[in-house]
C-alpha cells in the first residue's frame, strides 16, 4: 500500500491479506478442502516440483494458512512462516529441519515441560543430543558448544521459571560459532518481542497461546528471521542437491528469492517436515488464530498491565515466600526486561506459597475466576502447579534442574478487572490459612 511501513496494530488486522478476489470478501475465508484444481499438466507439474508456488494439497500448503503465515511473519519481521498442528511441533520440526543423528543442541535448562521431555528423552532416541546448560551466564552456551552443535535453543521468558537470557550476548556467541539460535517467543509474544532485532534466527510459538487467545485451538507457527547463512559450511542439507526435488539445491534456490529474500530454512520445512510428517493446521484452527491476532496487541497490554499490579501486590503478601516476574524491581532480572521487553514482562507469574506443596494444593482448590487448567496466554485468567502438571512426567531431579518447585503455582493474568483477580487471589489465601 504506497510502501507505507504500517504500525502493529494495523499489521496485525490487514498485514499478508488482500479481500478474496472471488468474492470480495473483507474477512480471510476458510479454504476448507483437501485439495485444489490444477489448471492443466503444465501447473501441476510446476507447482508439484514447487517450480512455481501454488496450491495443491492442504497437508502442505492451504490459503486460510497461508494468511496466518504471512500475518505473524510480517508482525515479527520474519521473510516466511509455517503453520503446524501444535506448538510442540513447531519445537520439534525447527530442530529437525537442521539436524542429523549424531548432532547436537544447546539448550537453556528452564524450558517448558514438553520441550524438555522432547530434548532430554525423544530427540536422543534418535540420535539428537541435548545439552542443557544454565542460561544466567551466556558463556555457559559458548562452554558447550562443539563441532557437533547445530544451534542454540532458548525461551524468551523462561517456563515455569520466569528467567530472561542476555539474548544479544547469546547469539554473538552463536554468530561466532558459524549456528543458528533458534528462540521459543510463545510468552514474549510477536508484540512484546522481537526476537530478530536482537539476533535470534528462527522464532517459534505455540500459536495455541496468546496468538489465539481465547482456549479455542491447538496449533504452532515457525518463523525465519532470513538472516542466518546456510551456506557456511555446517548445513550440507541446504548446499547439496535434495534428491527428494529433482535434486534442486536449497541454498541456490530459496536463498535470495525474488521478492522474499532468505526463505530457504522455512520452504525446507515445509518441504519435507510437513509434507512427510505430516502435523498441519487446521484451516478451521487457522481462520480462528487469525481471529485472534486482530486484538493481540491489545489483550496483551492489559493482561501485561494486570499482571504487573498482582505482582506487587502478591510480593507485599505475607503468605508468599518468593515471587518471579522480571517486571519487579526487586527481579534479578529487571534490568534485562527493560532493554528487552520494554512494553512489559509478560503476563505470566509464579510464585512459592509458603508452607509448601500441601498448601500450594489447597490455595488452587480455593480460586474461584483463575482456571486450575495446562494453558496460558488466555484471555480468561488461569492457574497451574507446575510440578504436577506442565512438568509432571519429569523426575524430580529434573523438575529441579529446570527450576520447578514443589512450592509454585504458576499465573496466567487474563483480561478481567485486576480487583476482582486481587480479590480471587485474596480469598483463596484466607480459605488456605483457615
Amino acid at each position: 500500500m504506497s510502501g507505507r511501513q504500517f504500525g502493529f496494530a494495523t499489521r496485525q488486522l490487514h498485514a499478508g491479506q488482500s479481500p478474496d478476489p472471488a468474492t470480495g470478501a473483507r474477512a480471510v475465508p476458510i479454504y476448507q478442502t483437501t485439495s485444489f484444481v490444477f489448471k492443466d499438466f503444465a501447473a501441476a507439474r510446476a507447482i508439484s516440483s514447487v517450480e512455481e508456488f501454488g496450491f495443491d494439497y492442504s497437508r502442505i500448503t492451504n490459503p486460510t494458512n497461508e494468511v496466518l503465515e504471512n500475518r505473524v511473519a510480517a508482525l515479527e519481521g520474519g521473510t516466511g512462516a509455517l503453520s503446524v498442528a501444535s506448538g510442540s511441533a513447531a519445537t520439534a520440526y525447527s530442530i529437525l529441519n537442521i539436524t542429523h543423528a549424531g548432532d547436537e543442541i544447546v539448550a537453556a535448562k528452564t524450558l517448558y515441560g514438553g520441550s524438555f521431555n522432547l530434548f532430554v528423552n525423544t530427540l536422543p532416541k534418535h540420535g539428537i543430543r541435548v545439552v542443557l546448560v544454565d542460561p544466567s551466564d551466556p558463556e555457559n552456551f559458548r562452554r558447550a558448544i562443539n563441532d557437533k552443535t547445530k544451534a542454540i535453543f532458548i525461551e524468551t521468558i523462561g517456563n515455569p521459571d520466569i528467567n530472561i537470557i542476555d539474548f544479544e550476548a547469546v547469539a554473538r556467541i552463536a554468530e561466532e560459532h558459524g549456528i543458528p539460535v533458534i528462540i521459543d517467543n510463545t510468552f514474549g509474544t510477536p508484540y512484546l518481542f522481537k526476537p530478530f532485532d536482537y539476533g535470534a534466527n528462527v522464532s517459534v510459538h505455540s500459536a495455541t497461546k496468546f496468538i489465539g487467545g481465547h482456549g479455542t485451538s491447538i496449533g504452532g507457527l515457525i518463523v525465519d528471521g532470513g538472516n542466518f547463512n546456510w551456506a557456511n559450511g555446517r548445513f550440507p542439507d541446504f548446499t547439496t542437491p535434495d534428491p527428494a526435488y529433482s535434486g534442486f539445491v536449497h541454498w541456490e534456490k530459496w536463498g535470495n528469492y525474488p521478492g522474499a529474500g532468505n526463505i530457504a530454512y522455512i520452504i525446507k520445512a515445509r518441504l519435507h517436515y510437513l509434507r512427510d510428517f505430516g502435523a498441519s493446521l487446521s484451516p478451521f484452527n487457522a481462520f480462528l488464530f487469525l481471529q485472534g491476532l486482530e486484538t493481540l496487541s491489545f489483550r496483551v497490554a492489559r493482561q501485561v498491565a494486570n499482571a504487573q499490579i498482582i505482582a506487587e501486590w502478591l510480593e507485599r503478601h505475607l503468605e508468599v515466600d518468593w515471587i518471579a516476574y522480571p517486571g519487579l524491581k526487586s527481579s534479578p532480572y529487571h534490568g534485562l526486561a527493560q532493554k528487552y521487553l520494554p512494553k512489559g514482562a509478560g503476563s505470566i507469574l509464579t510464585f512459592g506459597i509458603r508452607g509448601g506443596f500441601e498448601r500450594a494444593k489447597r490455595f488452587i482448590e480455593a480460586v474461584k475466576l483463575f482456571s486450575f487448567l495446562a494453558n496460558v496466554g488466555d484471555s480468561k485468567s488461569l492457574i497451574v502447579h507446575p510440578a504436577t502438571v506442565t512438568h509432571g512426567q519429569l523426575t524430580e531431579a529434573e523438575q529441579r534442574l529446570a527450576g520447578v518447585k514443589p512450592e509454585q503455582i504458576r499465573l496466567s493474568v487474563g483480561t478481567e478487572d485486576v480487583e476482582d483477580l486481587i480479590w480471587d487471589l485474596d480469598q483463596a489465601f484466607a480459605a488456605v490459612s483457615r
